[in-house]
């Protein structure tokens, strides 16, 4: 899925963005801060987003709550009990944010089909393409 996102977001259509790949665990403040939009993914573990995810967010939220608003992000999940938590999770932190949602969220379940790959592709392109146009 991840590659996919990537493979959409540096299509050779897409000009003048410059696509940032980071673990979770590894992002900052700065990170945050120095990108103009956001492609979130996480496995959906036990219903809820990843820790390392949720880490990222609990250790940047305020640093960049004022300085991030209306940046377009996306999201895909890989979920094989439900989304639903993880959905509501990343919905509250963006808010919170004042992140615009800028395509329908990717949700996997069990092995990503062709359709969820494709998806996923689509949201990297879609995210990239907005960013090109500002």
């Amino acid at each position: 899925m991840f590659e996919e996102v990537v493979r959409g977001a540096t299509d050779p259509e897409i000009e003048g963005v410059e696509v940032i790949r980071r673990a979770a665990l590894s992002v900052s403040a700065s990170d945050f801060l120095a990108a103009d939009g956001y492609v979130l993914g996480s496995p959906a573990n036990l219903g809820y987003i990843a820790g390392a995810l949720k880490h990222a967010f609990d250790s940047s939220y305020y640093q960049i709550l004022d300085s991030t608003q209306g940046r377009p992000f996306g999201l895909y999940l890989h979920a094989n009990e439900g989304a639903e938590g993880a959905v509501r999770a990343v919905d509250s932190i963006t808010a919170g944010l004042g992140w615009n949602k800028a395509a329908e969220y990717v949700i996997a379940s069990n092995k990503p089909a062709k359709n969820d790959l494709e998806a996923c592709w689509e949201l990297g392109a879609t995210v990239a393409a907005q960013l090109m146009e500002a």
